[in-house]
């Protein structure tokens, strides 16, 4: 969510022709666009005009009592703080960061915890530091976090015990990183504890003045082909969207406690715990989950005083095979789904069991928030919902030219001639990348669509190869590039294929090496997922498997996903989903 591109990006959006001598100079100095007709404040914090305003407010009695953050452990354990808490112990967090750990405005830190306090507490402290964070989920192995320290170049990570010993494994490859932060009741060899530096560190810390073109946040995401993409985000395309999102969303007062059940690797995470409910002065709730269990969801929506939720399509159907007679909400009174598609069966199913709707939303990590179903719209199941107001969503066809209702093509949001603020501000020392999602006035967000003539979007399926389980979005890449690795894997094709519960899962279809064509296929399926989730991130193991003689090609050599994908989904059934 950024408002300007950089490099080449700003060539195709600006259509102008700069010299080479400009393409040096730093965009974000580039003060032209405009926020409802008036400009964006050159300066913005999240940490000091957000936070801190909020602070300010509960002192002279203009917030309702009670916490900012509400977090819940595993055990029953709990931590509360109100806004005046929270900005204190973030200025404490911001005085680790740049004293102890020595970091300078514009270092990169990586930040891969659970949902756990002290990510929050960070996110705020890297704000108020002026430094940019990269959340990372703690499901990573070493080669995906080898990978975002080396690309990013970051200065610091900041990791718990469970990634730590990942961490350890890679860190000789990664000589940027200076700083390795343990968050910890534990110490270990050559990590600096938070938690003691914590105690010690000052309550008060002067926030750097970020500029709104400033950078950030980086987030990283998968691609159809190669490695991760970082998303830059300005404080603008974070903070300032958040602003102007907050009357046309979720509708939290200030005494709503809002419960995201997110990783906090994941972009719909800040969104939706920190951004959304701190813009309205409302309450972030959080309870430990170290795995998704239904029962445990339930049974604190019955006995915490939360009165909105937000789960992915997932959460809703998993919660839906329980007893929910069994079960009480007597606070919820919202809830909203967002990173895939929700189906109508699952609305209508939670409507006839609790009584409560679903607000859908959609968008992606390089647009945040781009279309939404607010409380005070009809809903329409299988519908995203409209657009953003400032945004201008359209469907459009290979020419860029806008379609009319009805009629099926790729979903963008204009970016010409002015850039609206949200848009990121350019996938990081990749200008080519970021030209090419451009077609005419548009950024194409690569999902197929159609738009109604009451401006709601249907959602038609991925346009690219990116596979999208439970909100978990998967570039085949990855995982051939993990299956290759192992011997009996001569060639290697990944795909989506439709699954009940997850939408989509990911399916490998497999060339093997000569000498493994005799054994046991179901045998071998289960090494190879195992061998998947030891490379890197289990979420992405192919839960599926086919061995196959040969791949279909192209002409050009390249495997033909399209032509896989194609079959898959018409064998299932589902060729409409495509």
């Amino acid at each position: 969510m950024h408002c300007l591109w950089r490099f080449q990006g700003l060539y195709t959006l600006l259509g102008k022709k700069l010299s080479s001598r400009i393409l040096h100079i730093n965009i974000r100095q580039l003060t032209f666009l405009q926020w409802d007709h008036q400009e964006v404040p050159a300066k913005f914090n999240f940490a000091s005009d957000v936070v801190d305003r909020w602070a300010g407010m509960e002192k002279v009695g203009k917030r309702p009592p009670g916490p900012a953050l509400w977090w819940v452990g595993s055990r029953g354990q709990e931590v509360k703080w109100n806004f005046r808490e929270l900005s204190e112990i973030s200025q404490q967090t911001a005085n680790v960061l740049s004293g102890a750990c020595g970091l300078q405005r514009g270092d990169r830190v990586t930040v891969v915890l659970p949902q756990v306090p002290e990510w929050w507490l960070v996110i705020l402290g890297c704000m108020r530091a002026g430094l940019v964070f990269m959340p990372g989920t703690i499901q990573m192995k070493s080669t995906d976090i080898r990978y975002r320290l080396q690309v990013s170049k970051a200065k610091a990570i900041v990791a718990g015990d469970e990634v730590a010993q990942e961490v350890d494994a890679i860190a000789p490859d990664c000589p940027s990183v200076r700083t390795k932060l343990l968050v910890s009741e534990k110490s270990r060899h050559g990590w600096l504890n938070f938690k003691t530096l914590l105690k010690e560190a000052s309550t008060t810390h002067h926030c750097v003045e970020t500029g709104s073109q400033e950078a950030a946040a980086i987030y990283f995401t998968s691609g159809t082909s190669g490695p991760p993409k970082m998303v830059e985000h300005s404080h603008a395309s974070l903070g300032i969207k958040a602003q102007m999102d907050a009357s046309t969303w979720t509708g939290l007062q200030a005494s709503d406690v809002i419960w995201t059940l997110s990783d906090t690797g994941w972009i719909l995470n800040i969104l939706t715990s920190f951004l959304e409910p701190w813009t309205l002065g409302a309450c972030t709730f959080i309870h430990l989950l170290p795995k998704f269990d239904p029962q445990i969801v339930l049974k604190v929506l019955s006995s915490y005083p939360i009165s909105n939720m937000v789960g992915g399509p997932l959460v809703y159907r998993m919660l839906l095979q329980q007893d929910l007679s069994r079960y009480k909400f007597p606070h919820l009174q919202n809830c909203f789904s967002g990173g895939e598609a929700l189906l109508p069966e699952t609305l209508e199913n939670w409507k006839a069991q609790t009584g409560l709707d679903i607000w859908e939303f959609y968008g992606q990590t390089e647009t945040g928030l781009t279309c939404r179903v607010s409380r005070t719209m009809k809903i329409k199941p299988g519908s995203l919902g409209t657009a953003i107001p400032h945004y201008d969503v359209q469907v459009i066809d290979d020419d860029g030219n806008v379609l009319p209702p009805g009629k099926e093509g790729d979903i963008g949001v204009r970016v010409k001639p002015v850039i609206p603020v949200g848009i990121f501000s350019g996938y990081v020392d990749n200008p080519k990348k970021t030209a090419a999602n451009i077609r005419g006035d548009f950024w194409v967000l690569g999902d197929r669509g159609i738009k109604d003539p009451d401006g709601y979007f249907q959602f038609m399926g991925r346009k690219d190869d990116i596979i999208n389980s439970s909100g978990y979005r998967i570039g085949p890449s990855e995982v051939e590039n993990a299956l290759m690795e192992h011997p009996a894997v001569v060639e290697t094709a990944v795909i989506s294929s439709p699954d009940p519960d997850r939408g989509e899962v990911v399916k490998a279809f497999v060339v093997l090496a000569p000498e493994f064509l005799s054994h046991d296929q179901d045998q071998l399926t289960k090494e190879l997922q195992q061998h998947v989730k030891s490379v890197t991130a289990p979420y992405k193991y192919p839960r599926k498997m086919e061995f196959v003689l040969d791949l279909p090609k192209t002409i050009t050599g390249k495997i033909a996903r399209t032509e896989l994908r194609a079959k898959e989904w018409k064998t299932s059934g589902q060729a409409g989903a495509q």
